[in-house]
């Protein structure tokens, strides 16, 4: 086997160099991960005060929404660790054990049907808000009978997104095995 040319080793290096590119991306999440919890704190000062005198369907809204925010925080870290650990450098820090178990063992396929989880739980919690506020006028104003179901249609192909990707991960795993 020939030795490869000075030129192609220097171009694979930074080729190989250029995954550091991400790593500005990945800050710029950690920037939106403040924003949402400032949004989340909001929220929560929000809602807090008016706890003695809400329904029980606001309370449920309320928590709806900080579970919504929740969720896209968690989809937010997964995307950051799992991202930056597959795709820029592996995260080298003495954490005193303090290290999340799925850190590092989770590949890009997990990292994809992590995704696809949290994105249906978002919308699935996101359409159980919009049908708890079905009959209440500003909501009604907002959301009427056609968007309510586009909500519905984007939801299940969400779904059925989720469904075909663990199948084709399934099928892939599979045939991996055979070989």
């Amino acid at each position: 086997m020939a030795a490869k040319s000075v030129l192609e080793q220097k171009f694979e290096q930074g080729l190989f160099a250029s995954r550091w590119l991400m790593a500005p991306m990945y800050l710029g999440l950690v920037v939106s991960l403040g924003m949402l919890m400032i949004v989340f704190l909001r929220e929560l000062a929000y809602y807090a005060p008016q706890v003695l005198t809400m329904s029980s369907d606001k309370a449920i809204l309320a928590v709806l929404t900080l579970i919504d925010m929740t969720l896209a925080a968690n989809l937010l870290l997964i995307v950051l660790f799992s991202g930056y650990e597959n795709f820029v450098s592996k995260l080298d820090i003495n954490d005193g054990g303090d290290r999340p178990s799925w850190m590092g063992t989770v590949d890009f396929s997990g990292l994809k049907m992590k995704l696809i989880a949290s994105i249906i739980a978002i919308s699935g919690i996101h359409l159980l808000k919009r049908f708890m506020e079905i009959g209440q006028q500003a909501a009604d104003a907002t959301y009427g009978e056609h968007e309510l179901k586009w909500f519905v249609i984007i939801h299940c192909t969400f779904v059925i997104s989720g469904v075909l990707m663990a199948a084709m991960d399934w099928m892939q795993a599979r045939s991996v095995k055979k070989y």
